[in-house]
Protein backbone atom coordinates (compact mmCIF):
# COMPACT_ATOMS: atom_id res chain seq x y z
CA UNK A 1 0.00 0.00 0.00
CA UNK A 2 0.99 4.10 -0.63
CA UNK A 3 -0.38 7.11 -0.40
CA UNK A 4 -1.82 8.17 -3.73
CA UNK A 5 -3.61 11.16 -3.02
CA UNK A 6 -3.56 13.59 -0.17
CA UNK A 7 -5.93 16.80 -0.07
CA UNK A 8 -6.27 20.32 1.33
CA UNK A 9 -9.50 22.31 1.42
CA UNK A 10 -9.07 25.27 -0.21
CA UNK A 11 -11.72 28.48 -0.29
CA UNK A 12 -11.23 28.69 -4.32
CA UNK A 13 -10.20 26.44 -6.35
CA UNK A 14 -9.25 28.50 -9.37
CA UNK A 15 -6.94 30.94 -7.35
CA UNK A 16 -5.54 27.60 -6.03
CA UNK A 17 -4.64 26.55 -9.26
CA UNK A 18 -3.18 29.52 -10.11
CA UNK A 19 -1.05 29.23 -6.70
CA UNK A 20 -0.02 26.45 -6.66
CA UNK A 21 0.98 25.82 -10.68
CA UNK A 22 1.98 29.22 -11.34
CA UNK A 23 4.01 30.07 -7.85
CA UNK A 24 4.59 26.55 -6.83
CA UNK A 25 6.06 25.39 -10.06
CA UNK A 26 3.77 21.69 -9.29
CA UNK A 27 1.69 20.28 -12.39
CA UNK A 28 -2.05 19.61 -12.79
CA UNK A 29 -2.55 15.45 -12.84
CA UNK A 30 -6.32 15.13 -13.00
CA UNK A 31 -8.68 18.60 -14.11
CA UNK A 32 -12.46 17.52 -14.25
CA UNK A 33 -15.26 20.08 -14.22
CA UNK A 34 -18.31 19.15 -13.96
CA UNK A 35 -20.77 22.16 -13.27
CA UNK A 36 -19.90 23.65 -10.43
CA UNK A 37 -17.56 20.65 -9.46
CA UNK A 38 -13.83 20.73 -9.88
CA UNK A 39 -12.22 18.14 -9.57
CA UNK A 40 -7.94 19.10 -8.97
CA UNK A 41 -5.24 17.55 -8.62
CA UNK A 42 -1.22 18.54 -8.74
CA UNK A 43 1.67 16.89 -8.50
CA UNK A 44 5.39 17.22 -8.97
CA UNK A 45 7.22 18.23 -12.36
CA UNK A 46 8.67 14.43 -11.89
CA UNK A 47 5.00 12.66 -10.81
CA UNK A 48 4.37 11.39 -7.33
CA UNK A 49 1.76 11.92 -4.67
CA UNK A 50 -1.09 13.98 -6.05
CA UNK A 51 -2.61 16.67 -3.87
CA UNK A 52 -6.16 17.33 -4.32
CA UNK A 53 -7.49 20.91 -4.18
CA UNK A 54 -10.74 20.11 -2.70
CA UNK A 55 -13.20 22.56 -2.02
CA UNK A 56 -13.91 24.09 0.90
CA UNK A 57 -17.94 24.03 1.15
CA UNK A 58 -18.89 22.04 3.62
CA UNK A 59 -19.65 23.67 7.04
CA UNK A 60 -16.83 21.33 8.97
CA UNK A 61 -14.24 22.01 6.36
CA UNK A 62 -14.51 25.85 6.83
CA UNK A 63 -14.27 25.08 10.40
CA UNK A 64 -11.21 22.87 10.86
CA UNK A 65 -9.36 25.26 8.25
CA UNK A 66 -10.17 28.79 10.09
CA UNK A 67 -9.14 26.85 13.57
CA UNK A 68 -5.61 25.34 12.01
CA UNK A 69 -5.14 28.62 10.08
CA UNK A 70 -5.78 30.47 13.54
CA UNK A 71 -3.44 28.14 15.76
CA UNK A 72 -0.71 28.77 13.21
CA UNK A 73 -0.80 24.72 12.24
CA UNK A 74 0.57 24.32 8.57
CA UNK A 75 -2.40 22.33 6.63
CA UNK A 76 0.60 19.69 5.28
CA UNK A 77 4.30 20.21 4.20
CA UNK A 78 6.27 19.72 1.38
CA UNK A 79 10.07 18.27 1.63
CA UNK A 80 12.83 21.07 0.48
CA UNK A 81 16.60 20.06 -0.57
CA UNK A 82 17.23 23.66 0.51
CA UNK A 83 14.70 26.07 2.37
CA UNK A 84 16.50 28.99 2.67
CA UNK A 85 17.01 28.78 -1.35
CA UNK A 86 13.70 28.04 -1.91
CA UNK A 87 11.83 30.32 0.47
CA UNK A 88 14.39 33.07 -1.02
CA UNK A 89 12.91 32.26 -4.98
CA UNK A 90 9.18 31.97 -3.77
CA UNK A 91 9.23 35.38 -2.15
CA UNK A 92 11.01 36.77 -5.19
CA UNK A 93 7.96 35.44 -6.73
CA UNK A 94 5.32 37.08 -4.29
CA UNK A 95 5.10 34.23 -1.99
CA UNK A 96 4.09 35.36 1.15
CA UNK A 97 6.15 34.10 4.55
CA UNK A 98 4.28 33.11 8.21
CA UNK A 99 7.73 31.86 9.38
CA UNK A 100 11.26 32.01 7.87
CA UNK A 101 13.56 29.49 7.56
CA UNK A 102 14.42 28.14 11.21
CA UNK A 103 16.67 25.32 12.10
CA UNK A 104 14.05 23.41 14.92
CA UNK A 105 17.08 20.64 15.69
CA UNK A 106 16.73 17.58 12.62
CA UNK A 107 15.78 19.62 10.37
CA UNK A 108 15.19 23.55 8.76
CA UNK A 109 11.73 24.52 8.32
CA UNK A 110 9.36 27.96 6.89
CA UNK A 111 5.84 27.96 6.48
CA UNK A 112 4.01 30.57 3.86
CA UNK A 113 0.50 31.32 3.30
CA UNK A 114 -1.40 29.68 -0.03
CA UNK A 115 -3.69 32.42 -0.58
CA UNK A 116 -6.44 29.75 -0.31
CA UNK A 117 -6.85 29.86 3.43
CA UNK A 118 -3.84 27.87 4.27
CA UNK A 119 -0.12 27.63 5.89
CA UNK A 120 1.80 25.14 4.15
CA UNK A 121 5.40 24.11 5.85
CA UNK A 122 8.52 23.71 3.99
CA UNK A 123 10.36 21.04 5.82
CA UNK A 124 14.10 20.48 4.79
CA UNK A 125 15.45 17.09 6.69
CA UNK A 126 19.27 17.69 8.12
CA UNK A 127 20.13 13.24 8.13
Amino acid sequence: MRIYIASIFVDDVQKAHDFYVDKLGFVVKDSVKNGDFWWLTITNPDGGTELLLEPNAHPAAVAYTEAIRKDGIPATQFLSDDVEAETAALKEKGVTFTMDPTDVGPSVIAAFDDTCGNIIQLVQLKH
